[in-house]
């Protein structure tokens, strides 16, 4: 027998928890709302003022469902549209996922009520509920292989708050916003007095963090590097199209060859979409020319490795510096398939991908562009910014090779460029980013967009940059003292409560 009715309020609660989720998309790029971010997660704080710890697993889950759901939409047309599942299975995967990363703000919602007890306003929205929100945004980036699209930091990367990912990485800003919703939500909660303490508050941190936007953590190290980075622009649906290979192929090296002297070329990723000994020749002439111009040229390519059958994402330096680099951090279900191997016959009868990607070594060697070290990424890696740290500081530059075709015409390449902005932040380094369609781009080490070339049009970028030495804060200490001080702020607050029950 189905339960009673919801009650009117209750109902209209669970609308606003999804509605407040949804509008927290706006905060990231391309709608570039990020002062917005406060209000719906001081919406969520209030929503859970008086709510149980089941209800506040509720409110949290549908926020997070109106959150994921609204800013991760796009993976319906990777898997489908793109990618050839059929619609069904498309959506289940998406729902999967979208229900999965909704668990996490849940359990932040869970965890705010079940430590604070009602009526404690400083505590929930000052100190539980920003530890509690860092601390599962955290473990979103590396439970189950991770899914860390989304931090709420990345959104800020251009704002005052931005200036703490040199100290703190990506996980401090998003603090320091989920903060700002506590101090409204206790502003809420409270008396005038309060509320004018609160601002005056608020007032001096942005005031704090915008006299210092400006400080620089690493110096520049050696001559410019003059740099091309090349967009092709293939549609996904053509990219793997055997009559394609020699058009892609000619586009490339034409793009390439009528740029002035360069330093470095940068191809995106797969850019040569064939094994190396399918396109010997190929791959031998763009040596020779490289060579013969005392250039550099990064291209991204699949290779294979016949004594164990695998085959490697792989970003592969031709020219007088040569090596390569293999993506190490793979995307479930896109370049591997945790499957049992009944499933993955079945996916090949269905003509859907089903062969896995090998993962490359953790510990490779940096590949150098004249001499210049450098921390490569390939498409997703660049989202996990702890992972990068053990280039680091040796590496002085910053490079992403991706294939955003993927994303489609959504909002994802523009949320991914915002991750690699705050990866250069974060790093005090500028990032080369060579994607297939867009959004092919340079980044200061200020996290700044200095060129950039329009999506789903060929094109190249010709601009200089400076490598960089030094350490900043973040890179040196990593998550460790965020994460710490998140733990110890939820276990002070269960002491506080463990003596205010024995009193």
């Amino acid at each position: 027998m189905p339960g009673p009715p919801l009650p009117a309020e209750r109902r209209i609660d669970r609308l606003l928890a999804f509605i407040a989720g949804a509008s927290l998309v706006l905060t990231f790029a391309p709608f570039e709302m990020p002062w917005l971010a406060p209000l719906p997660l001081a919406l969520l704080l209030w929503l859970l003022r008086d709510a149980a710890p089941a209800a506040a697993l509720r409110y949290g889950f549908l926020f997070g469902l109106g959150f994921f759901g609204c800013g991760t939409y796009w993976l319906y047309v990777s898997l489908n549209v793109l990618g050839g599942l059929l619609p069904p299975f498309a959506v289940l995967l998406m729902l999967c996922l979208i229900a999965a990363t909704a668990t996490f703000v849940a359990a932040a919602a869970w965890l705010t009520v079940r430590v604070t007890p009602r009526g404690s306003v400083w505590l929930r929205g000052l100190i539980v509920f920003p530890a509690a929100w860092v601390l599962t945004e955290w473990g979103r980036g590396w439970m189950v292989t991770g899914f860390p699209w989304q931090s709420l930091g990345y959104g800020q990367v251009e704002t005052p708050f931005g200036t703490l990912a040199a100290i703190t990485g990506v996980y401090g800003v998003t603090w320091a916003v989920v903060l700002m919703a506590g101090a409204l939500y206790v502003a809420v909660m409270r008396g005038w007095a309060t509320r004018m303490l609160l601002a005056a508050s608020v007032i001096v941190m942005l005031a704090g963090l915008q006299s210092s936007y400006d400080k620089q953590w690493t110096v520049d190290a050696g001559k410019p590097l003059r740099i091309g980075l090349v967009q092709g622009a293939i549609p996904q649906e053509l990219k793997w199209n055997p009559a394609q290979l020699q058009p892609t192929l000619d586009l490339y090296r034409r793009l390439s060859l009528e740029l002035p002297d360069r330093d470095l070329i940068v191809w995106p990723e797969a850019a040569v979409p064939a094994l190396p000994f399918e396109v010997p020749d190929f791959l031998e002439e763009m040596h020779e020319v490289m060579v013969e111009r005392d250039t550099q040229l990064f291209t991204g390519i699949l290779t294979f490795q016949p004594e164990n059958g695998t085959f490697l994402n792989t970003l592969w330096a031709i020219g007088a510096e040569q090596g390569q680099y293999h993506k190490r951090h793979l995307v479930m279900f896109g370049e591997y398939f945790p499957l049992p191997n009944f499933v993955k016959r079945w996916l090949r009868i269905m003509n859907l991908p089903s062969e896995s990607i090998a993962p490359g070594a953790d510990d490779q060697p940096l590949l150098t562009a004249r001499g210049v070290p450098v921390a490569a990424t390939i498409c997703y890696e660049l989202a996990f910014g702890a992972e990068q740290l053990g280039f680091l500081p040796e590496a002085q530059l910053l490079i992403n090779v991706s294939n955003d075709a993927w994303f489609g015409d959504t909002i994802a390449p523009h949320q991914h460029l915002q991750i690699g902005q705050m990866r250069a932040r974060e790093s005090g380094r500028w990032l080369l980013r060579a994607t297939n369609t867009g959004i092919t781009a340079v980044v200061d080490p200020a996290g700044q967009v200095t060129e950039r070339i329009a999506q789903f049009e060929p094109g190249v970028i010709i601009a200089d940059v400076i490598p960089r030495s030094g350490a900043t804060p973040y890179v040196r200490a990593g998550n460790y003292p965020v994460i710490a001080l998140a733990l110890w702020c939820i276990l002070a607050a269960l002491l506080w409560n463990a003596r205010r029950a024995t009193r």
